[in-house]
């Protein structure tokens, strides 16, 4: 059996989905060792699984999207915070090839120092994607303004002037910091955005269709391993399970992005509806006093799974890791994005027919109010949504695909 070294991020976001797929490759007798931010060490999730800390200092750079600013500005300055840690980044995952002598290396996305070293390592390497890839194909919309679909002549013409648009838009900010980090390792610079997934010998996307669009052309070393749901232990609440009225779950990001307005106008909205409302907060909890009502609960963080077995809505901001949840729970979703990833995974949210769209520009109590009643009246349409991300999902899925890296079977497109 092998040796797999696994580099993540301190996000929960972008360990949870990791979960399955680890304690699938443990189970199947492979030797797992992880990296993780020291706050996360500790946890529920590490059972079975070799875990050590990252560099201390890594996890002190502020890599928070900023919550004003022009999208490009804000994408600048985001990307420019998480290179920032490469340098430490690259370092440490050289200290962690020493002591662990890995067959294997994979690495989070978004930790491109981690990325570097284990490309410059020689070893087999896959990059874990927790999230919706962004990479041009046959009737892809461009990624990140949440489009839909377009097709015909105006539809192709509009995926085929904007694609370059926003190639060149990330390049600017991700390739100067990105060959920087390149060269100190000795490697050849990369000339579009797009090689940093291109050139490693295998990317895990945790995410395939229904919320994943199909796809025709897709390179062969990137493996749609469906969707990866873990949810840390506990005990059902006891109020959970009280009689009563339907309960919408509303929930902030677990990363604070200044989203606490959706907890505000949500108690606006639902505090006199028919629903017993659980507001999370997460790192958002000491930046809101909310309206108390006698059908609200406001919370730090609550399990979702218990939630979602009982949820008649979810009302979210659009992260990957609640969408998916919702939509493997089959409950309906009002996805209100704000920034980063989230208006790709709002638009897939109702081009799967699992949910519906309210930008957080219209953000208003009246218009969720509304949007909560529309989206309760699709259950039909989540839970088929639900059976559809369910076909291929799962640790297995994900083990089986990491095991080509050690068979050598997945072999990495040309960089373009």
């Amino acid at each position: 059996m092998a040796r797999y070294l696994v580099y993540c991020t301190t996000a929960p976001g972008h360990l949870f989905p990791l979960v399955p797929g680890l304690r699938a490759l443990r189970d199947r007798g492979h030797e797992v060792h992880l990296r993780i931010g020291a706050k996360l060490v500790d946890g529920p999730w590490s059972q079975g699984l070799h875990v050590a800390p990252t560099d201390p200092r890594i996890d002190e750079i502020d890599v928070r999207e900023p919550t004003t600013g022009s999208g490009a500005a804000r994408l600048r300055k985001a990307i420019a915070g998480l290179m920032s840690r490469g340098p430490l980044e690259r370092a440490d995952l050289d200290r962690a090839i020493d002591e662990t002598d890995p067959d294997v290396i994979l690495v989070d996305t978004n930790a491109y120092g981690a990325a570097v070293a284990a490309r410059a390592s020689g070893r087999p390497w896959g990059i874990a994607l927790p999230t919706l890839i962004a990479l041009p194909g046959k009737g892809i919309p461009p990624y990140g303004m949440g489009l839909a679909p377009a097709s015909g002549p105006l539809g192709r013409l509009r995926d085929r002037v904007l694609w370059p648009l926003l190639i060149r838009q990330f390049g600017a900010a991700m390739l100067p910091p990105l060959n920087e980090l390149r060269a100190g390792a000795g490697l050849a610079p990369l000339t579009s955005p797009l090689d940093y997934l291109l050139e490693a010998d295998q990317v895990l996307v945790l995410t395939g269709e229904p919320l994943e669009y199909p796809r025709s052309d897709v390179p062969a070393h990137i493996r749609f391993v469906g969707a990866q749901i873990y949810d840390p232990p506990g005990e059902t609440p006891a109020w959970l399970e009280e009689p009563g009225d339907p309960w919408v779950l509303v929930t902030t990001s677990t990363e604070y992005q200044g989203d606490e307005r959706l907890a505000l106008a949500a108690a606006e909205a639902l505090r006199d509806e028919p629903v017993r409302v659980l507001i999370t907060l997460a790192d958002a909890f000491e930046h809101v006093d909310l309206p108390a009502a006698p059908n609200i609960r406001v919370e730090r963080f609550v399990s979702h799974g218990p939630v979602l077995e009982r949820a008649a809505a979810v009302v979210c901001h659009s992260g990957m890791g609640i969408v998916q949840k919702a939509v493997a729970a089959g409950v309906p979703v009002v996805a209100v994005p704000f920034g980063r990833d989230q208006p790709e995974v709002a638009r897939r949210v109702v081009e799967a027919g699992a949910g519906v769209l309210l930008p957080a520009r219209r953000l208003t109590a009246d218009r969720l109010r509304a949007a909560v009643a529309t989206a309760r009246g699709q259950r039909a349409g989540a839970l088929q949504a639900s059976r559809r991300l369910l076909r291929q999902a799962g640790g297995e899925v994900f083990a089986v695909a990491a095991e080509e890296l050690l068979a050598g079977t997945a072999v990495p497109s040309q960089a373009v």
